[in-house]
């Protein structure tokens, strides 16, 4: 079965950092790209970053450019999203997911991300 377990997400002040973890379990990790998801206060859940299988960054969404960086830990079936410069705008649920995976898998629980003051 295949698994999404997210974590590291918390409350952060406006500029300051974070970073999450994603371990994946249920299929052959280093063949598949993964990407990192956002839920933001209604809206719906958006990619806004991706790597590939040979650490290839992609899918970068403009909200975060310059500001997220995401890699992967193939022993350890990892993959991290290092949040930078953080602004209210981030707060929502992050999840991970395998985008080219088939058939689709379902979502982990996501981790909470709030940036207040």
């Amino acid at each position: 079965q295949v698994r999404f377990a997210e974590s590291g997400g918390g409350l952060v002040q406006p500029g300051g950092s974070l970073t999450l973890s994603c371990v994946a379990s249920g299929f052959l990790f280093t063949s598949k790209a993964m990407a990192w998801y956002r839920q933001t206060p209604g809206k719906e859940r958006e990619k806004i970053i991706g790597i590939d299988n040979i650490s290839h960054t992609f899918g970068l969404a403009d909200s975060v450019k310059g500001r997220f960086l995401i890699s992967r830990d193939d022993n350890k079936n990892t993959v991290y999203l290092q949040m930078n410069n953080l602004t209210p705008e981030d707060t929502g649920i992050y999840y991970c997911n395998a985008p080219t995976l088939l058939p689709r898998p379902g979502w982990g629980q996501g981790t909470q991300v709030t940036v207040s003051a």
